[in-house]
């Protein structure tokens, strides 16, 4: 049987990433003496570097076998090869 993913996995991986995202603008609002935007802008950089970095086995975990790389269907390129090679015609 096939693992599935919680059906609200994915409100509580936007709640992690929002939470990352609000601890890292309360900090550089705190410490840096720099205009709110600009700490937002911060903010938000750091926490997807951070969400990418540290998130990124729930994020496989809530995604699941659909974002597995596809292996390439060469049946037709199979087919193809054995009916030029049946028929012995070469193209120049």
């Amino acid at each position: 049987m096939e693992e599935r993913p919680p059906r609200l996995g994915w409100v509580w991986f936007s709640f992690i990433r929002l939470g990352l995202f609000a601890v890292v603008l309360a900090v550089l609002l705190l410490v840096l003496p720099v205009q709110p935007w600009v700490s937002a802008v911060l903010a938000a950089i750091i926490a997807l570097c951070l969400s990418l970095i540290f998130l990124w086995t729930p994020l496989g975990r809530l995604v699941g076998p659909k974002s597995a790389p596809r292996v390439p269907d060469n049946r037709d390129d199979d087919i193809e090869d054995a009916a030029v090679d049946a028929t012995g015609e070469l193209r120049s």
